[in-house]
């Protein structure tokens, strides 16, 4: 029983998904495309707002971490030394190992030389390190973090969102001296459950897992998976590594740590490695945020995001749509300042009221705003809670702080 109501969630979740414009399957009119997703308007919306909610958190509010964004093919010498080339492989079911890295060619003709997708946007971190150094000269220990696709040939792709062939990586690379390793890996521990349960994720369904030596990835001494419980089964949602010195000492890379405690000189340092599927966070996302009940006696959905997160802030409705007087209110005095001081601001004058609401909530839209007759005479709006129903009248001229105390 247990399993059919999973199977029912995820089924619910997806279709709600293309129902109101968030993931639509890619190639869809082709056939689709397996481990390929398009995301639509309130889709990229919800990505965006995860992705500046994590930047704001990790690179915008903090003074050690330089952000960048590298290129996704690069020089194949790169994978050569990361040890992507030799080791970067699934097995077959015939036992046979497969390396996930797409391959492609840069040039023309004969000139051609091959090439690969970047299965990761860590080395375009690492190869970009003495860059940085020379570019801001930064003490230690620092960051630096990128936002990015990459890209697997995955032999099986699977559960919608979470593993596809094309995704989006959020990652630090936080350089560190040896022997401070295991302050800054709690420390990681620490900033990445506390960014979950800001954006809203149900920490009863997140979960640690060390991992054991034997599953750990070629470059890393000690790994903690933060896995979550989908309803296709408890799976990896992120990942905390420290990766020692391997990537920067395969791509002879120095730092000069003038102000080391002990022996000032050249050192490669170690990494701790904070590393964020955006793709499998929307999804996890989905999952928690996800309601059912009954409103006004009859049975709704909705997606109960947090305001800062949510793709849609606020809607705004004229009561009806064929009463010049109340649309020109609507969207003059209401709607415009809204979405110039919010931006994530809808207008929604499609079907009555009762279908808007539902509409909106199924998107996760906090608050409804509509514009009625009694507007036109006190200046006041009916502003409705997404969660509880519950309605109340508020100034027009309040609506701005209404919103900012609550976000």
């Amino acid at each position: 029983m247990k399993k059919k109501e999973e199977n029912d969630l995820m089924g619910k979740i997806v279709s709600l998904c293309k129902r109101r414009g968030f993931v639509f399957q890619g190639s869809e009119i082709y056939g689709g495309l397996a481990g390929t997703y398009d995301y639509g308007h309130y889709g990229v919306a919800l990505k965006n707002n995860i992705k500046q909610n994590w930047w704001k958190k990790f690179v915008d509010n903090r003074r050690d971490i330089y952000g960048m964004d590298a290129s996704i093919i690069m020089n194949s010498k790169v994978w050569e030394a990361s040890g992507h080339v030799a080791g970067f492989s699934d097995p077959m079911a015939d036992g046979k190992q497969f390396n996930v890295m797409f391959k492609t060619s840069v040039g023309a003709g004969e000139e051609a030389t091959g090439a690969h997708l970047r299965p990761e946007t860590a080395q375009g971190i690492f190869v970009n390190f003495k860059n940085t150094v020379d570019a801001f000269h930064p003490k230690l220990p620092f960051g630096i973090a990128q936002i990015g696709k990459a890209f697997r040939n995955e032999i099986a792709p699977r559960d919608f969102l979470f593993r596809q062939r094309e995704f989006e990586q959020m990652e630090v690379e936080y350089f560190i001296r040896p022997e401070d390793w295991e302050k800054y890996f709690e420390y990681w521990r620490g900033e990445m459950l506390e960014w979950m349960e800001d954006i809203g994720l149900d920490m009863t369904k997140v979960h640690e897992l060390e991992v054991p030596d034997a599953d750990r990835a070629h470059y890393s001494k000690r790994t903690i998976d933060f896995e979550f419980d989908f309803p296709f089964g408890r799976k990896e949602l992120f990942g905390l590594a420290y990766r020692t010195d391997f990537d920067l000492k395969n791509h002879k890379l120095e730092y000069i740590d003038e102000d080391a405690p002990s022996a000032p000189g050249k050192i490669t340092p170690h990494v701790i490695e904070p590393s964020m599927g955006v793709d499998r966070i929307l999804l996890a996302l989905l999952v928690s945020v996800y309601a059912e009940d009954n409103k006004d006696g009859e049975a709704r959905s909705y997606l109960k995001f947090k305001p800062n997160i949510a793709p849609v802030v606020c809607a705004v409705s004229p009561l009806l749509k064929n009463k010049p007087e109340l649309v020109e209110y609507a969207n003059t005095k209401v709607f415009a300042p809204l979405k110039i001081e919010f931006g994530r601001v809808a207008w929604d004058d499609n079907g009555n009221i009762g279908k808007r609401y539902r509409r909106q909530d199924e998107i996760g839209t906090p608050w409804c705003i509509v514009v009625d007759f009694d507007t036109l005479t006190d200046d006041t709006v009916t502003v409705r809670d997404r969660d509880t129903g519950k309605q109340e009248r508020i100034k027009v001229n309040e609506l701005k702080n209404y919103i900012k105390e609550r976000i």
